[in-house]
C-alpha cells in the first residue's frame, strides 16, 4: 500500500494535526516530529521575513511539486524494473476526504462568532471605562506594546511567539511546581494592589445599585 511505502519518507501523519496531536508536538512527545515541525515552521517564518509572501509560497509550492513528481517517477521506474503493480504512490492520500461537512462549518462559525462577540464586548467595556482599574491596566498594556512595536516588527513577534509555543509549555511541564508557586505569589501581589487601588478610587468599582440593574 502507498501508506506503507511512504512510511519511511514521511514523518508526520494526519493524526498529528488533531488537538491531541498538536499538543503532542508542542510538548515534544516525539522529538523527531516536533523537530520537523519546529524547524520547518521557523524556516518558513524566517523566509517570510526576508522575502515577500508570494515568493515564499511560490518557492515552497515548487519544492513540494518537484518532490512529489520526483517520487512519482521514482516509484514508476522501480515498479517497471521489479515488474510490480503497487499502484499510485499517493493513492491513500488522494482518497482522503478533505471536504468540510455543513455541521462542521456551522460549528466553527458558531465558535468564531462567540469569540468575536466576547472580544467586542470586552473592548467596549475597557474603552468606555466600565471599570476604571481594568481600563487603566489596559492602558498600561497598550503603552507597553508601543515599546514592543518600536523594537520588533510584526513578523519578529510572530517568530518569537512560535518559538515560545515550542519551548514554554515544555519548560512549564518540567518545572510546574516551582513556576506555579512564583506565579501564585505574583498573582496575589497584583490582586492585593488592585484591591487597594479600587478601595482608594470609588470609580474603579460598580456600586451595589449598578450591579442590581
Amino acid at each position: 500500500m502507498a501508506k506503507n511505502v511512504l512510511a519511511e519518507y514521511l514523518v508526520l501523519e494526519a493524526s498529528d494535526f488533531t488537538k491531541d496531536g498538536l499538543e503532542s508536538l508542542i510538548y515534544w512527545r516525539d522529538v523527531k516530529k516536533s523537530a520537523v515541525v519546529f524547524g520547518g515552521g521557523l524556516a518558513i517564518l524566517l523566509a517570510m521575513s526576508l522575502f515577500s509572501l508570494i515568493s515564499v509560497f511560490s518557492y515552497l509550492s515548487l519544492l513540494l511539486l518537484f518532490g512529489t513528481i520526483s517520487f512519482r517517477i521514482y516509484k514508476n521506474v522501480l515498479q517497471a524494473v521489479q515488474k510490480t503493480s503497487e499502484g499510485h504512490p499517493f493513492k491513500d492520500y488522494l482518497e482522503l476526504d478533505l471536504t468540510l461537512s455543513q455541521e462542521k462549518v456551522q460549528q466553527l462559525a458558531t465558535v468564531a462568532v462567540a469569540h468575536v462577540n466576547a472580544l467586542v464586548t470586552g473592548l467596549r467595556r475597557l474603552f468606555l471605562v466600565e471599570d476604571l482599574v481594568d481600563s487603566i491596566k489596559f492602558g498600561v498594556l497598550l503603552y507597553w506594546l508601543t515599546y514592543v512595536g518600536a523594537l520588533f516588527n510584526g513578523m519578529t513577534c510572530v517568530m518569537i511567539g512560535f518559538v515560545a509555543l515550542f519551548t514554554l509549555p515544555k519548560v512549564y511541564e518540567n518545572n510546574k511546581q516551582s513556576i506555579d508557586t512564583h506565579l501564585e505569589m505574583v498573582r496575589s501581589k497584583i490582586q492585593e494592589i488592585t484591591e487597594k487601588v479600587k478601595a482608594a478610587v470609588p470609580l474603579g468599582k460598580k456600586t451595589e445599585t449598578e450591579k442590581t440593574k
